[in-house]
């Protein structure tokens, strides 16, 4: 669900206090597009394109995954097959897990 080898990875190239920040930021701007998703027409492309982006980023593998797929329906016009109950529990899940052990990656070494 998570590959902890790229969290390991962004970690170690920007640092722990970095690393908090970059996490900040994908939960505030990851959440918001999570909390409106689908519900701008003709949008769901974009959407799915920056949520996979954030998510590969992040390590959030499974999540990252599901958007691809999402974005993949959404762009050649099958968006109304993007399954968003199945990506919000993945992201909702993914978060979860990621949580557990979002210390041992902001705490300086």
């Amino acid at each position: 669900m998570i590959d902890w080898e790229r969290v390991a990875e962004l970690r170690s190239e920007i640092g722990a206090d970095g690393f908090a920040e970059v996490v900040e930021l994908f939960l505030d701007e990851v959440e918001a597009v999570v909390m409106a998703l689908g519900q701008k027409p003709g949008k769901l492309e974009n959407e799915m394109h920056f949520l996979k982006g954030s998510a590969l980023n992040l390590g959030f593998r499974d999540f990252g995954a599901q958007c691809q797929k999402g974005e993949k329906l959404a762009a050649s016009g099958q968006a109304s097959d993007v399954n968003l109950a199945e990506i919000l529990n993945c992201y909702g899940a993914s978060k979860d897990r990621f949580m557990t052990r979002l210390e041992e990656f902001t705490t300086a070494a």
